[in-house]
């Protein structure tokens, strides 16, 4: 890669754990992996999920190592499954909707001979002994303090963490990874959201129990952190699949997105023109403006569009002005997005969760 992605230069991923010392193992020629995941909920993936993935695709490149993606149909059942009398559970639906989400995530342009995808119901067997270890390394009481489950939570959800904390172990890839045994020293980064922390703290609380000792991290995952991307209702909060007005999906028409920002993109500016012209936008409220901070390339147009609607003056004075920027740029992007997903058949899809050597 020739410049730092646009997320680290504008401090869309803010925070880290260990960072520095996974750039001490690259530098040192020492191997290292990337895990990230996503939790399939629901058919279309929107723009907030597209975050994580474009920048492990970066990482992927820039740091030219192995990739695992957890798909946690598991978890999702776990937490939203429903059991009717008479006819069953729904959990072959979550399990679907793994595939749909795959062919999304695999259009983001991952290396196919570096990238492993799993789904956690068709994958757990490998990992069982790392999980296992997880398992007998945490306490009841520790899992209820850090996720905050009561009595009426069913045993799938306490035993979940552990599922998710065990691919940042090598182990858990015994052929991908080429990880036979806890002597492997492939150290881990997780690019995530920062409202999935709390499973990775757990984990390197405990790390150390499933490694050896000369391993270059202790066992410890590292990670970076993305803030959330705002929904379009406001800049504060989290963007949700069951709200279809809060999010573009990756499914939607160019009418559609064009119709969603005019409509219910929160705006920045002021009541009246005279307003704006005197006192510009408040940039840090603003969604669209927001928006463009995440999917904008080019750092000199948003540095202008950020100038000129924050003072109220030049080309991009109004709210309209901005929308349509925008508009233009989401269209774009999510059109040649569905184009590379309608090349991933669900063939395609089987050949990137099939169990291969990746090192």
């Amino acid at each position: 890669v020739t410049t730092l992605h646009r997320f680290l230069r504008r401090n869309v991923f803010f925070s880290h754990r260990d960072l520095d010392k996974i750039c001490t193992c690259v530098e040192q020629k020492q191997p290292i992996y990337l895990y990230t995941g996503r939790g399939p909920s629901s058919g279309a993936m929107h723009l907030g999920h597209l975050v994580p993935f474009l920048m492990t695709q970066w990482l992927q490149r820039a740091l030219n190592c192995p990739l695992v993606i957890q798909m946690t149909d598991d978890e999702k059942f776990l937490f939203k499954g429903v059991y009717q009398d008479g006819i069953g559970d729904n959990l072959d639906y979550f399990r679907s909707l793994t595939i749909e989400n795959a062919k999304d995530i695999i259009a983001c342009g991952f290396d196919f001979d570096k990238t492993f995808l799993f789904s956690d119901v068709d994958y757990v067997g490998r990992m069982y002994p790392t999980i296992v270890r997880i398992w007998k390394s945490v306490t009841q009481n520790q899992v209820t303090n850090i996720f905050g489950f009561d009595g009426q939570a069913n045993i799938g959800k306490v035993a979940f963490p552990a599922i998710q904390a065990a691919p940042s172990f090598p182990t858990a890839f015994p052929v991908v990874l080429n990880a036979k045994d806890r002597t492997n020293k492939m150290a881990c980064l997780i690019p995530c959201a920062i409202d999935q922390d709390p499973y990775f703290r757990m984990t390197r609380d405990v790390a150390h129990k499933l490694v050896d000792k000369h391993h270059p991290l202790g066992g410890k995952p590292a990670l970076i952190h993305s803030k959330f991307f705002p929904p379009l209702q406001g800049a504060k909060g989290k963007m949700s699949s069951s709200d279809g007005n809060s999010a573009v999906f990756l499914t939607d028409s160019p009418e559609l997105i064009a119709k969603k920002i005019r409509e219910h993109a929160f705006s920045g500016g002021r009541d009246t023109k005279a307003e704006q012209l005197a006192m510009g936008a408040n940039l840090e409220v603003d969604v669209s403006y927001q928006w463009l901070r995440f999917f904008m390339e080019d750092d000199e147009e948003l540095d202008r569009i950020g100038r000129e609607y924050g003072s109220g003056t030049g080309e991009f004075w109004s709210t309209g002005l901005v929308k349509a920027r925008l508009i233009q740029l989401l269209q774009d992007l999510v059109m040649e997005h569905q184009k590379r997903r309608a090349l991933v058949t669900n063939d395609v899809v089987q050949l990137w969760m099939k169990e291969r050597c990746l090192v």
